[in-house]
């Protein structure tokens, strides 16, 4: 989405920047991304919803194995397309939206590709992604990030969402509204690059520390920072 769409603040608000060092002192700099073509991010981000990254990576990998090419995944039956991506989260959904996104694209475009969106503006790419079955701001948001698009845009995925509502950085669950919420705050030094690191350490955090059913407050570094960790710690201490 374009930087015009999130008119900055009159003052500074320097919670992101603190959170994300907070993190990188604890966790370190996350290696560097491989950044795949705008297609192949635009189908891993479409299985990799509630599945753990590992195991939509080897998804990916098994599609490419069996069939080849993108086209020969967009032309298998749903049958084929579900027993190959079979261990990942809601399998069945996610063979039909994919098998119908990659051939709308084809419909749309005349042949099956996401590079020409390298000449569209960062909000256009969304908006033309979303249009698709299943895609939503999340996996935009991923393809025009995470891909060699490098876009700014923040990829929320669940664990995202939790934290920054536990930290009081938004009070609801919707991701276009929180994205835009925290584009708002961002600062503006923050390119691609920055945004894709942030997104990989808040999302390392919620994945060791700040679970959705056992959050492990009293570990957390960025307790100082959150209502939420901090009513827990008290809570617990009250109990003992």
């Amino acid at each position: 989405m374009n930087d015009f769409l999130f008119p900055k603040p009159v003052v500074e608000d320097d919670r992101l920047p603190r959170i994300h060092q907070l993190l990188l002192d604890f966790y370190g700099k996350p290696k560097p991304r491989e950044q795949w073509d705008p297609l192949t991010q635009f189908i891993y981000s479409l299985l990799s919803s509630r599945t753990k990254s590992e195991i939509t990576l080897a998804a990916v990998h098994r599609l490419q194995d069996r069939f080849g090419t993108w086209e020969n995944l967009r032309d298998a039956t749903l049958a084929e397309i579900e027993a190959t991506i079979g261990d990942i989260t809601f399998p069945e959904q996610k063979a039909v939206n994919l098998k119908a996104s990659l051939q709308q694209i084809t419909a749309r475009y005349g042949t099956l590709t996401l590079d020409f969106l390298a000449s569209y503006r960062t909000d256009k790419i969304r908006a033309w992604l979303e249009q698709f079955p299943g895609v939503g701001p999340k996996t935009s948001g991923a393809v025009v990030n995470f891909s060699v698009l490098r876009r700014r845009a923040l990829c929320l995925d669940t664990h995202h969402l939790r934290i920054v509502q536990r930290l009081g950085l938004v009070r609801h669950g919707d991701v276009a509204l929180t994205e835009e919420r925290l584009m708002r705050i961002v600062p503006d030094s923050w390119d691609a690059a920055m945004l894709d690191e942030d997104h990989r350490l808040v999302k390392r955090h919620g994945q060791e520390i700040c679970t959705f059913s056992d959050p492990k407050c009293s570990r957390c570094p960025l307790l100082s920072m959150c209502p939420y960790g901090q009513k827990q710690t008290s809570a617990q201490i009250s109990s003992t």
